[in-house]
């Protein structure tokens, strides 16, 4: 797997933990999660109209329906979960942290749903992947930060929704063109994420700097960048090894979070980091070859070069 690749997705999709918490300090969830992707699904389906109209030929209702449930289920159920957390008083390097018991129930499930073979040495990584998770998790409970103990079970629901997402889109055989699979995805979570704020009336936009700030590194380093790279590396490398990189999330974005809000980086969050690179590398040694571990043909366009993560 091309490494810059990695490095960009870890990167990333770690930003919108980040991100999440600078929106948190000027506005409700709700509000930011609309905004998000109200003007981004305007955008998108504007160019879908014009420029990018041939991305929809061929595609039929039961194709777009499709791409609809992956949408909510990978940006809205998963971004719900994560901003609602974060919200409670979870830190963003505990919620990455909890999203990074990911690997294992995807790599548990690539056999039997996928076909996909987890070798030995894989299945070894992924062992050493939750011991990393563990030592930083246990650095931060040391910690305290005043949430609600139900407050670390929202994170798991969002990682369930992204490991279905993921499956769901895994299966099936239609090519989607990336352009067409991204404003079907957006357009979904604004609409969710629009009738969820005037429900619960939080729609109107915060007048601050701040937010709009948020809103943009959301938009261009989260949406663009982490969701984006996921599906790509999705393709080139499959579940099992795009997963495992998920193991580096919580202590990348416990360093971001010691850095832009003062939140704790001691030594086991480094260890952490360590353990998880170490991981990783176990991982990608033991990766399966052609027609074990790989990617199956036929799947969905939104892997051959997809684009929006916390």
């Amino acid at each position: 797997m091309n490494v810059l690749l990695s490095l960009g997705f870890v990167v990333t999709w770690s930003s919108g933990f980040i991100g999440a918490k600078l929106g948190a300090g000027s506005a409700d969830a709700m509000t930011v999660l609309m905004w998000r992707f109200l003007p981004l699904a305007a955008v998108l389906a504007l160019l879908a109209a014009t420029v990018a109209r041939a991305s929809w030929r061929g595609l039929t209702a039961r194709d777009l329906g499709r791409q609809a449930v992956v949408g909510a289920l990978s940006q809205s159920g998963y971004l719900l979960t994560v901003y609602y957390a974060i919200q409670l008083g979870v830190s963003s390097g505990t919620t990455a942290l909890i999203d990074g018991t990911q690997p294992l129930v995807a790599g548990a499930l690539a056999g039997p749903l996928l076909g996909q073979y987890v070798s030995r040495t894989q299945w070894l990584g992924l062992a050493l992947g939750l011991t990393g998770v563990a030592i930083v998790t246990a650095g931060d409970a040391a910690t305290g930060t005043g949430a609600p103990w139900w407050a670390y079970l929202v994170p798991f629901l969002g990682m369930l929704s992204l490991v279905a997402a993921t499956f769901l889109d895994r299966r099936t055989r239609t090519a989607v063109a990336p352009s067409a699979a991204m404003t079907v995805h957006c357009v979904t979570s604004a609409v969710i994420f629009t009738v969820l704020a005037l429900a619960l009336g939080a729609a109107a936009p915060v007048a601050e700097t701040s937010f709009w700030a948020a809103i943009g590194w959301l938009v261009v380093l989260s949406t663009f960048g982490g969701y984006g790279l996921y599906w790509l590396i999705l393709r080139r490398g499959g579940v099992t090894r795009v997963n495992t990189l998920m193991f580096l999330m919580a202590p990348v974005t416990a360093l971001w979070g010691a850095a832009m809000f003062g939140e704790p980086f001691g030594v086991q969050t480094v260890a952490g980091l360590a353990v998880g690179l170490a991981a990783v590398a176990v991982v990608h040694r033991g990766g399966a070859g052609p027609g074990r571990g790989g990617p199956r043909r036929g799947h969905s366009g939104v892997k051959q070069a997809c684009t929006a993560g916390a």
